[in-house]
């Protein structure tokens, strides 16, 4: 039986894709990192460090611990500072309303504390979620689900009863594992067939597809 929802942040919820490319490619190039957009935003979800340390395996830049979370704490301060080009995704409101009150809800993201709320405040959307869950409290990010099981024991429900909104591969694959039903969504940078392929319980355009969702959500339980 379904007693909570998930959501991931950064493509799912928020178009965030400009804010988090901007932010990275500002440190990598200092690094001497010449990198695609398209590198970081297939990337996205995996977390801070773990794309960096990729990138720069992919530019052949030597680098040490140090380094990397000297250019985490950077990509993050920058972000930080980029929360205007943000933008919730259609849908998101409506959805979050029907959803408030009959369900527990979580949001969670490989995004910093300080980016995610600094948004949620910005966005005022902050209220919506009984749980939020950052890349700070991870050790292990995406397609690990840890994340996802962090999210479900604050909410104090067993994961088996939780459904996970999500973006991108690495996002359904975490689900999978955590063994928890999940409906992808194809905002990111995935394409349809992409997260179809990592067979998802239910596969939606956007989140203007509120009635499947709430179908999909209460019929279950």
């Amino acid at each position: 039986m379904v007693k909570a929802v998930i959501f991931d942040w950064d493509g799912t919820l928020a178009d965030t894709k400009k804010a988090v490319v901007r932010s990275f490619q500002k440190v990598l190039v200092e690094a001497g990192c010449v990198i695609s957009d398209e590198f970081i935003e297939r990337r996205m979800g995996i977390g801070t460090r773990k794309t960096i340390e990729e990138a720069l395996k992919d530019c052949n830049v030597r680098f040490d611990d140090t380094m990397l979370e000297n250019l985490a704490a950077e990509k993050i301060r920058i972000q930080a500072r980029l929360t205007n080009i943000v933008s919730l995704f259609d849908g998101a409101i409506e959805l979050l309303e029907e959803l408030q009150g009959r369900i527990k809800i979580a949001l969670e993201t490989m995004s910093s504390q300080k980016v995610v709320a600094k948004l949620l405040s910005e966005k005022r959307i902050g209220g919506y979620f009984d749980v939020v869950v950052s890349a700070d409290e991870i050790f292990s990010p995406k397609p690990d689900p840890e994340v996802f099981f962090v999210s479900a024991a604050r909410l104090g429900v067993a994961p088996e009863d939780c459904v996970v909104v999500e973006d991108s591969v690495f996002g359904v694959r975490a689900a999978k594992a955590a063994e928890m039903k999940c409906i992808a969504v194809s905002s990111g940078a995935y394409s349809r067939e992409e997260l179809q392929e990592e067979n998802p319980d239910l596969m939606i355009n956007s989140l203007v597809e509120k009635e499947r969702i709430l179908h999909f959500v209460f019929g279950s339980m």
